[in-house]
């Protein structure tokens, strides 16, 4: 990462304390068909990508292109309502930019949030998986480049990428709502293109439960950061290359935002704890 990238970082982070105010310990970011999560919580103020000086707008119809300051239960969050992601023709460094902005500006835990297809097909559509490990096969990585000393270590350790109290966190909020909560790995691809059979055939035997498009630079950006990353998510298609069928966008949507009502419940009991 560049000098100049890194001025761009903070000259976002102090915006958004002067803009917003009082930073909240948590922040989310909202995957794709999951904004409505949005719609749940008690709005502060909101902030378009397009004010934040140096973010990108993203590309992606569903995704609303904002951070908003909420509260759920009365917890103070920040949302990001949406990401940029490599597909796009994003920068790796770009689809990281906030959430590098978030730890300059003293968020401390950032929990993400995707749709993902189902690559364990003991997991059914609409379910959540808590993300206990990843596998980047993306090919790029946010740590390219020249590195920020006072930003991280120049090889930061990913033995637990995903942080182990924010997962028994999570676990003990969906037993407290009574959700199941599955668990299992991340793979991270390119996109946008969905997998062919053979592909799901491969990531199987690599060891992925799911496989999704985004999550996995923004982990690895965000343990370089210092912060405490949490992942779910939500199971919108099947990855069954026997029994393999086509799916439309609209059909994943849809299969994210039936996911909701739970996502909220889980957030609200996990940010009561992290209140604490």
């Amino acid at each position: 990462m560049t000098a100049e990238y890194a001025i761009r970082v903070e000259a976002a982070a102090s915006h958004l304390k002067k803009t917003i105010g009082s930073v909240p310990d948590t922040a989310v970011v909202l995957g794709s068909g999951l904004g409505a999560i949005a719609d749940s919580m008690d709005i502060v103020s909101r902030l378009p990508y397009e004010d934040i000086p140096g973010a990108s707008p993203t590309g992606v119809p569903s995704h609303r292109g904002q951070l908003s300051a909420a509260l759920l239960g009365g917890h103070p969050v920040w949302l990001l309502e949406g990401r940029v992601h490599l597909y796009e023709g994003a920068d790796i460094h770009e689809v990281v930019f906030m959430t590098r902005v978030l730890a300059r500006a003293g968020v401390r835990r950032l929990v993400l949030t995707n749709a993902c297809g189902g690559l364990n097909l003991s997991y059914a559509v609409s379910d959540i998986m808590l993300i206990t490990d990843h596998i980047n096969l993306t090919g790029v990585s946010p740590l390219e480049g020249p590195n920020n000393d006072s930003w991280g270590v120049r090889f930061p350790d990913m033995s637990a990428p995903y942080d182990p109290d924010g997962l028994e966190a999570m676990r003990a909020a969906a037993a407290r709502n009574d959700i199941t909560l599955r668990e299992g790995v991340y793979i991270g691809v390119t996109g946008p293109n969905l997998e062919t059979r053979a592909e799901y055939r491969m990531l199987r035997m690599m060891g992925a439960d799911v496989v999704g498009m985004s999550t996995v630079p923004e982990t690895i950006a965000g343990v370089h950061m210092g912060l405490a990353i949490t992942g779910l998510s939500v199971i919108t298609d099947t990855c069954d290359p026997d029994n393999l069928l086509p799916i439309s966008i609209d059909e994943i949507l849809a299969a994210a935002s039936n996911a909701i009502p739970s996502l909220v419940q889980l957030l609200g009991s996990f940010l009561r704890r992290e209140s604490r």
